[in-house]
């Protein structure tokens, strides 16, 4: 079934109906669809290569607002839907670690999610549930969603198809890098300011 959705979902690249279907897989995935947006980003971008950017914009800021839904799923939904996300979308256990992780720094947590392969969805409805501060999701978000998208299209931008293969098979290696890059620059500052 995920592999009829993912290709359902690369199949909207090619129609004019391409970036609102963008638009509404990265709404939907950051609160609960099961397909990233990347793949499709990735295609989109690949075949209209000057659009890379736009195609990130539009990426960047529907899934935050899918985010955004995600919190409030969480925050009045939660007692109603719990059954269906833990049967379907993720586990206790999954979420449960990310309660643990909002008491350590829940800023650092929706950072990483939103940046690397986590299953983004869990601290955006966890964030509901265990009431972090709404701008702190918002913000959170717009920094890792944004830099995960603008990588992905800047760099088909700048490369075309020599970086698809490239992307494909160091993806989240690449992700990770970039996330440990960004927390030692947090640390950093953070010293600095001290």
């Amino acid at each position: 079934m995920i592999r009829r959705l993912y290709d359902w979902v690369l199949g909207w690249a090619d129609t004019k109906f391409g970036v609102p279907a963008l638009a509404a897989v990265s709404f939907m995935e950051s609160s609960f669809f099961p397909i990233p947006p990347d793949p499709l980003l990735m295609a989109l971008c690949l075949g209209k290569p000057k659009r890379s950017f736009w195609y990130a914009l539009v990426s960047s800021v529907s899934s935050v607002l899918g985010g955004v839904v995600g919190y409030f799923i969480g925050l009045a939904l939660w007692e109603l839907l719990s059954g269906f996300f833990f049967t379907y979308m993720f586990s206790p256990e999954a979420f449960m670690y990310v309660g643990d992780r909002y008491q350590e720094n829940a800023f650092m947590a929706i950072l990483g999610a939103a940046l690397t392969p986590i299953p983004y969805k869990v601290f955006t409805v966890a964030a509901g549930v265990f009431k972090i501060n709404l701008l702190t999701l918002i913000a959170a978000s717009l920094i890792g969603r944004s830099s995960r998208f603008f990588i992905e299209g800047g760099l088909i931008f700048l490369l075309g198809d020599r970086i698809k293969s490239f992307i494909d098979r160091y993806f989240n290696i690449l992700v990770s890098l970039f996330f440990i890059l960004l927390v030692l620059g947090f640390i950093l500052v953070k010293l600095y300011m001290k």
